[in-house]
């Protein structure tokens, strides 16, 4: 929230993720064992991967969130496996040290394990991701316990699914009173289909630390509270790119919205007055 003071993680950080060449399932794993908070950011391209995987975020999501920051969509549905293959080929290729998933969009996966295998399968053949994402607990177990048979990492992800928005009634928080039981079954139900993370969404930190706790897997938080295992944000939203609402559960670390905006006037302004090109700036 940004206009709260940050909570401070429950956990002190430590620098084992830190150290890492290249970041594995395994390690997330490792970092929930040893209370060690981990980072991810969206990425949709080769510049920004580079620089978030620099800075050490562990780990990248091709979103469908692209759907909104990238393609000009009013939301995620319209997002195709044909329009993601590109972004996360980008990304993967950037990186050095930062595992990156592939997120698979609506359609792609919800008419059974096979169809889900065979979309995991062209994103890690034709991207070099190191992962994949889907939504759905319960109902995208089977799913899940698929694509992991066939030696395929999944990144699961419950609470509010954005995929769902129409049937969930819009972006509603997930898992307050009575359907706090139901965020608890559908965490289970991934983690024993074989996830090695569950991403939980607008979900009310009380359940979330619920879930952390009873989990063996990794937990990752987007507007899920502090006690998780690790933290993922679009980083358009965190950047200060997006325009219209500012989801609650944001903080925004920059304004690079405003920064390049002054920095196109300033460049229009000055070539309308001769500044630019200068001496300097030609051969």
């Amino acid at each position: 929230m940004s206009e709260q003071s940050p909570v401070p993680s429950v956990h002190p950080a430590t620098p084992a993720m830190e150290s890492l060449k290249r970041v594995r399932t395994r390690h997330f794993q490792s970092a929930k064992e040893a209370g060690e908070p981990f980072t991810g950011l969206t990425s949709y391209d080769m510049l920004t991967a580079q620089i978030f995987d620099e800075a050490g975020i562990d780990f990248l999501l091709v979103g469908d969130s692209a759907g909104n920051n990238v393609l000009g969509y009013d939301t995620t549905l319209p997002v195709t496996v044909d329009d993601l293959i590109p972004l996360t080929r980008a990304v993967a290729k950037a990186v050095k040290r930062a595992f990156v998933v592939a997120d698979m969009p609506f359609g792609s996966y919800e008419t059974g394990p096979q169809e889900a295998l065979h979309t995991a399968v062209r994103f890690m053949k034709e991207t070099g991701a190191h992962a994949v994402k889907l939504e759905g607990g319960r109902r995208s177990a089977k799913q899940i316990r698929r694509i992991v048979g066939a030696g395929i990492p999944v990144m699961a992800h419950i609470g509010f699914t954005p995929q769902s928005e129409h049937g969930l009634g819009g972006h509603i928080v997930q898992g307050r009173g009575e359907s706090a039981e139901q965020i608890l079954a559908d965490a289970h139900a991934v983690q024993e289909a074989g996830a090695f993370a569950v991403v939980m969404e607008m979900v009310p930190a009380d359940v979330a630390q619920r879930v952390t706790q009873e989990l063996r897997i990794p937990t990752i938080g987007v507007g899920a509270g502090p006690h998780v295992d690790g933290q993922l944000l679009v980083w358009t939203d965190w950047a200060g790119f997006t325009t219209g609402r500012i989801p609650r559960f944001v903080k925004q670390y920059a304004d690079l919205k405003g920064a390049l905006s002054e920095a196109a006037r300033t460049y229009k302004a000055e070539v309308q007055s001769g500044v630019f090109p200068a001496p300097e700036h030609s051969f």
